[in-house]
């Protein structure tokens, strides 16, 4: 790849390079080199060549260029690609009639100038931690092809750790934006939920849903992010929304916060390679106070039965009439959360109100919360069985123990990839999450970006 978004959309501005040369480059790079991870699913290149045919005429015409002009990107295969069916991971939805119009996400990149160049593959419906698709293949981390990429958004995370472009989109209900950025080693963001919209992307849980972007430095998020703001009136979650720029402010929002570590259940369920990525941005963040959030194993329950029943009601009528097509990870999943009690999802919703109270608490004495993003580091392809502090956990479900809790109440995530392993885990990342009240995501990408300017968080060519 050369050089981050921001540099690429420099590059072009300048007239050193050509957005159609770019594109030219990136789509030779998938084809070479994807076959090793299998991020991608669909190429869009007749698009992509329009769309930079397009830049490069605007700037010989003399006309200012939008901050992204010409910088490739691709989407995880549930937002909506006009022309393409939304798959969302799923064989089921291949007969789907393709999309009549992008997703707002999808629009407000363009418009800044970015050429959609693919959609990326994905555990089937967002239900999963892994990327380990039956339908459309495993996709497999740069660092070590053995080993998974994580999940839901598998193919977003792998595709920049690949450097085969420097922008990607995800989405994030459990986890799924933070997983796969931790395991894969580059920056991620979950926004606070309702701050970006989600119309336009294929749902699996409305009420904890997050859409966020993908990318190899702090500044590129945070100007991606800042492009994608705005209120949707299509989205009820973000219909009020306004526009809050954190760009600007990556060096210096960070000044005088308080910073913590959280303990606790975020200790208890982290591995060695974890702890060590906590403390040595923790060292760099002048975190000095470790601190609990009461309720985060019961909060983490409540976002196993929200996410089962309404993902379980979502696909009910289609499970009961092809229920062969479906994910056989996720199938029997679905079928279950159907099942769940209306007195259980209740109960679920009163703990995670609780938990949010909790957690503004905590907020009232801390500006911004460090936990590891995953327990350990990439497991391999396969693995059935994590073995973590003396307990034997089910890995598919367990790599997102840590980051569910923290969905589930909607906070601001920002993760930085660290390289804190030893032995046979040397070569793999994994990253801390930063979490911050509701709306701070400027403290999120501050925090990410203080721990690159410090050489800590950096992501490493496979």
């Amino acid at each position: 790849m050369s050089g981050g978004a921001r540099e690429i959309a420099r590059r072009i501005a300048t007239g050193e390079r050509t957005a159609a040369a770019e594109v030219d480059a990136t789509l030779a790079r998938i084809r070479a080199h994807d076959g090793e991870i299998n991020s991608f699913v669909a190429l869009t290149e007749a698009r992509a060549r329009r769309q930079a045919q397009a830049v490069d005429a605007q700037r010989a015409a003399g006309a200012a260029l939008p901050p992204l002009a010409g910088v490739p990107f691709a989407v995880k295969n549930l937002f909506d690609v006009a022309g393409l069916a939304t798959l969302a991971g799923g064989k089921v939805n291949e007969s789907a009639a393709p999309a009549a119009a992008d997703a707002p996400l999808v629009r407000r990149l363009e418009a800044a100038g970015a050429v959609l160049v693919g959609t990326l593959n994905m555990d089937e419906h967002a239900y999963g931690f892994t990327t380990e698709n039956t339908h459309y293949g495993v996709t497999r981390n740069p660092h070590d092809p053995a080993r998974i990429a994580g999940g839901s958004s598998g193919g977003s995370a792998a595709a920049v750790a690949a450097g085969l472009v420097p922008l990607t989109l995800g989405s994030d209900t459990n986890g799924s934006i933070r997983v796969p950025a931790s395991l894969c080693g580059i920056f991620g963001l979950k926004p606070t939920y309702g701050r970006l919209p989600r119309n336009g992307s294929f749902p699996f849980v409305y009420s904890l849903d997050h859409l966020g972007p993908f990318a190899a430095n702090a500044a590129d998020l945070a100007l991606a992010y800042d492009l994608m703001q705005g209120p949707e009136p299509a989205d009820a979650a973000c219909a009020q929304r306004a526009c809050e720029p954190a760009a600007a402010a990556l060096d210096d929002a960070l000044t005088g916060a308080r910073v913590g570590v959280l303990g606790g259940y975020f200790d208890a369920y982290a591995g060695a390679q974890a702890r060590r990525s906590v403390a040595a941005a923790a060292d760099i963040l002048d975190a000095r106070a470790t601190v609990e959030l009461p309720g985060a194993e019961q909060a983490r329950a409540a976002a196993f039965i929200i996410t089962a029943a309404e993902g379980g009601a979502l696909h009910r009528q289609r499970l009961v009439t092809h229920y062969d097509a479906y994910e056989p990870y996720s199938r029997d999943r679905l079928l279950a959360g159907a099942l769940v009690p209306a007195a259980w999802v209740q109960q679920a919703q009163r703990v995670r109100r609780r938990f949010l109270e909790q957690a503004l608490a905590l907020f009232s004495q801390f500006d911004l919360l460090i936990a590891p993003a995953t327990p350990v580091a990439a497991p391999l392809i396969g693995t059935e069985v994590l073995h973590l502090n003396g307990q034997d956990l089910p890995a598919r479900a367990s790599l997102g123990m840590l980051t569910q809790p923290i969905s589930c109440i909607g906070l601001p995530v920002a993760v930085a990839p660290l390289w804190q392993g030893r032995g046979d885990t040397a070569h793999l990342p994994l990253g801390v999450q930063l979490i911050a009240a509701p709306w701070r995501e400027d403290l999120c990408l501050a925090a990410a970006r203080a721990l690159e300017r410090a050489g800590l968080a950096h992501p490493r060519q496979p």
